[in-house]
């Protein structure tokens, strides 16, 4: 037995050095072929594209990347890049990057104890995202009406609130921002939870503050669409450990996000059922600089703005839009109201013949939801399992609740929305084109109505 063991073991050293290494190097999963299609995203020429492949040709990829947040080969994944830059550009505790604006608002409802029987008040105007979020959370929207900045109106919430209130969402109109000095006094005055909307003014200051830290929580969504960012992606702000955690419950999956995070819960109510938000790396490896980016371009569109406002006179039968902040906007649309259609209509077609982006939704505009009536996904009440729960839920109507949708609810936005005047600006414009701007719109409206210094300024 002994000299059959030996014979075993010699053979088995023999064969050993017959081989020196073991031959099994392949290409790599991630390679060379997929760095060419982002390559090609970004609509680079062949030319190009063959000088890519040359380079990548020689050199050695190894096992290629992993993108991932959480594992990869780099001391820094660049989710969490991003979440470091939101850190430092917002001056914030907590971040979280997301894969949409609507994950981090269904997110962040979630953490502020929205649920069954709860409601949360909504602005009029602003992206459909922001009620479908709180239905998501088995919470129930409540519309408020805005006033002429086309924000949330403070003097409109407290009628609002009842038992059922759990959260406020003040929203941010396309560039411009809500007053959230009247806002948080109202919402801390009844102890409810405020939760921002900032989607679409990243970047955007009051007072010197900049929106989303305000509140309990902040949202942006960080995508093609916004201001900030290149591909989709959202972000989550605050400054409280325990909503960080339950926002991470539910954009990691329940756990996924904890130093342990296979471990019993830690507290109670620690772990639930959550979902999969989890940004991309790819995504935040481009939005990580498009968020570095972010102050700069706020300077910029903000300067353009000012410097057009500066140059414009002020007419009777227009109004423009009100700015709680004309320093802290990021201003990437000039706003105004004409007093009827008529002339709205009028004024529209001045501006287009002047070559100015312009426009107005007019008396006979289909539906958008941007706002509340036409936001059938909530307004009809319908689920995708049929009628139950948040809209139809028992334990909302024991609480008292009986939420009816219909236009005519919110009868500023419901006017204003539809008779709002935009011109599109760029931040690129350069001072002389903005004086150029300046003088197309007053001869327009000198056109179309009386200059009048008493009239309403533009800031």
């Amino acid at each position: 037995m002994h000299k059959e063991r030996a014979a075993q073991q010699a053979a088995l050293q023999g064969s050993m050095k017959a081989v020196s290494a073991i031959e099994r190097k392949g290409k790599p999963k991630i390679g060379a072929e997929e760095f060419l299609a982002l390559a090609r995203r970004f609509g680079l020429s062949r030319k190009t594209l063959a000088k890519i492949r040359q380079a990548l040709s020689e050199e050695d990829l190894g096992a290629g990347p992993f993108f991932a947040n959480y594992y990869g080969n780099l001391k820094e994944s660049s989710v969490q890049a991003f979440e470091r830059t939101a850190r430092e550009v917002f001056g914030v505790k907590h971040a979280i990057g997301v894969n949409s604006g609507t994950g981090a608002l269904h997110s962040a409802f979630v953490a502020a104890g929205v649920g069954p029987g709860k409601e949360v008040i909504c602005p009029a105007i602003g992206f459909y995202a922001t009620a479908a979020a709180v239905v998501q959370a088995n919470g129930v929207p409540v519309f408020c009406d805005v006033d002429a900045s086309l924000a949330m109106d403070p003097a409109r919430i407290a009628p609002l609130i009842t038992k059922r209130t759990v959260a406020i969402v003040p929203t941010c109109v396309m560039g411009s921002v809500p007053d959230m000095a009247a806002i948080m006094k109202v919402a801390r005055a009844h102890k409810l939870r405020v939760v921002e909307d900032c989607a679409q003014s990243c970047g955007a200051r009051f007072r010197g503050r900049k929106v989303g830290t305000f509140g309990d929580l902040g949202c942006f969504s960080i995508s093609a669409y916004k201001i900030v960012g290149g591909g989709e992606g959202g972000l989550l702000l605050t400054n409280s450990q325990r909503l960080w955690e339950r926002a991470n419950g539910v954009a990691e999956c329940g756990g996924l996000w904890r130093p342990d995070r296979f471990a019993p819960p830690r507290y109670p109510d620690e772990l639930f059922a959550g979902t999969n938000y989890r940004m991309s790396e790819l995504e935040a490896a481009v939005d990580v600089v498009q968020l570095r980016k972010s102050d700069a371009t706020v300077r910029r569109f903000n300067a353009v703005k000012q410097r057009i406002l500066g140059r414009l006179k002020t007419f009777r039968g227009i109004t423009p839009q009100k700015l709680n902040d004309p320093d802290g906007e990021v201003g990437y649309t000039l706003r105004f109201f004409p007093e009827n259609f008529a002339l709205g209509e009028r004024i529209v077609r001045g501006l287009k013949a002047a070559r100015l982006d312009a426009g107005m939704r007019g008396p006979s505009a289909p539906p958008d939801w941007h706002i509340y009536h036409s936001m059938f996904g909530v307004t009809l009440k319908s689920n995708a399992d049929g009628p139950g729960c948040p809209l139809h839920c028992p334990r909302y109507r024991e609480a008292g609740g009986n939420i009816r949708y219909a236009r005519g609810d919110c009868p500023v936005a419901d006017d204003l929305f539809d008779r709002m005047i935009n011109v599109n600006l760029n931040q690129w414009y350069t001072a002389a084109d903005c004086r150029e701007i300046a003088a197309r719109i007053n001869a327009v409206l000198s056109a179309h109505c009386r200059e009048d210094s008493g009239a309403a300024p533009w800031r």
